[in-house]
């Protein structure tokens, strides 16, 4: 007995007689009652489906990822307001707030809006007023210096008058490092008359490029005690800016938090950016949906191949059931021959959208290179490149998806071919 044959003689499921029945069939021209042509267009269908869906939402990961990294390395995960915090008392706990498991910053900050003017050009400006200990704790500003350096940055009456400013900031106001800047501010010291302009001129200590133009074109740093100066804050400051090792714990950490600040408000970063987070997790999963619906019409194409396949196929079908296949032979048949296509066309999916992906960079340079015009402008999108991150759970969930769709699209013409009476098929051959 064959090592193919089972112990009653017939030969078990998915062996080789019924692969190589499947391979020919499948492989067929249209002249010998085959369906090669529409295998390709299906497979073609399903293997630009499953690349799509990869690299659209791998891209869609790689914006969240970044922008999420990048928003908060550049601002906190938690904030503190009112309260205690605009009292003497506010360094006693803010040297509390340090000692919090998992917490890596606590940084007094002043922020305030001002008109910055530089050689003959004129740009509205975000003003972070913090101490030089803070500023060299904020990595993503500090390990990003584009020029100059912090360097005197705090030293001096108030604070000293050196700033960092973002580098397209910088640019547009035609400044670099070691030159002057003017800052104008609507609200600076209180005179008889009420509050009126402060203006000032300032040195560029060093200018900084985090990658997000959001932060690059509008903000710089001023050392604290020059911004409550400058912006006429006296002694108090605008929130206790606190930064977690984990953000994700944000809002696990503050019940503590809002017990050692007493009447103060605290608020995390979930809460600040709650409108742009939620509208960016519904388009990342309406795009989802509507992909893989994309990828299950294109497995649909297998079944009007199969349903072709078996009718060309009617009188082959009827000698092998004479011949002593049975049904679930046929059926098992007409199965792989369509789930081939599926499983061929989902894995050379995944191949192409993850290679798309892993180079998405250089791919990127060739086409602004081929082109000559810029394909992803960093003040529409707020990065300077197009980010990737591929999710390796969601790549299953993905095949997983694109296999199923392709397995169901085959059962219906396979199980019609099983069905099928020898009888009938060969009445008029």
């Amino acid at each position: 007995m064959s090592t193919n044959a089972s112990s009653n003689g017939r030969a078990p499921p998915f062996g080789q007689w019924e692969r190589a029945v499947a391979g020919r069939y499948l492989r067929a021209k249209r002249s010998q009652g085959g369906v090669a042509l529409i295998s390709i267009i299906s497979f073609v269908g399903i293997m630009l489906a499953v690349a799509v869906l990869i690299i659209v939402m791998s891209v869609m990961n790689g914006f969240r990822t970044e922008l999420l990294s990048r928003i908060l390395g550049f601002s906190g995960h938690l904030y503190v307001s009112g309260g205690i915090m605009d009292t003497p008392g506010r360094d006693v706990v803010v040297d509390r707030l340090r000692g919090i498991p998992g917490v890596i910053q606590v940084a007094p900050v002043v922020e305030a809006q001002a008109m910055a003017l530089g050689r003959g050009q004129i740009s509205g400006a975000i003003v972070r007023g913090v101490t030089a200990r803070d500023l060299a704790e904020t990595k993503i500003v500090a390990d990003n210096l584009k020029s100059g350096s912090l360097e005197g940055y705090g030293e001096g009456e108030y604070g000293g008058d050196m700033i960092v400013v973002g580098d397209r900031l910088a640019r547009t106001l035609g400044v670099q490092a070691g030159d002057e800047l003017t800052l104008i501010s609507p609200t600076g010291g209180a005179t008889a008359f009420g509050a009126t302009p402060q203006r000032k001129t300032y040195t560029v200590a060093a200018t900084f490029e985090i990658g997000m133009s959001e932060y690059d074109q509008a903000f710089l740093y001023m050392p604290l005690e020059q911004a409550q100066l400058f912006f006429g804050r006296g002694e108090t400051i605008d929130y206790v800016e606190i930064k977690l090792a984990d953000p994700d714990r944000a809002v696990a950490l503050k019940p503590e938090v809002g017990r050692m600040v007493g009447s103060a408000i605290v608020t995390d970063w979930t809460q600040k950016n709650a409108a742009y987070w939620g509208a960016l997790q519904v388009e990342r999963n309406v795009m989802r949906l509507i992909l893989m619906m994309l990828v299950a019409i294109a497995a649909m194409n297998i079944i009007s191949g199969l349903v072709m396949l078996v009718k060309n196929k009617g009188r082959d079908i009827a000698i092998l059931r004479t011949m002593g296949a049975g049904q679930g032979s046929i059926l098992r048949i007409f199965f792989m021959a369509g789930a081939s296509v599926g499983v061929l066309g989902t894995l050379a999916g995944l191949l192409i959208g993850i290679v798309f992906c892993a180079n998405i960079g250089e791919i990127q340079r060739f086409v602004e290179w081929a082109t000559g015009a810029e394909v992803f402008s960093s003040d529409i999108y707020f990065l300077t490149r197009i980010p990737a991150r591929i999710d390796w759970a969601e790549v299953g969930v993905i095949s997983f998806w694109a296999l199923a769709m392709s397995f169901l699209a085959t059962l219906p013409p396979a199980w019609r071919a099983s069905r099928l009476d020898p009888v009938e098929a060969l009445r008029y051959e």
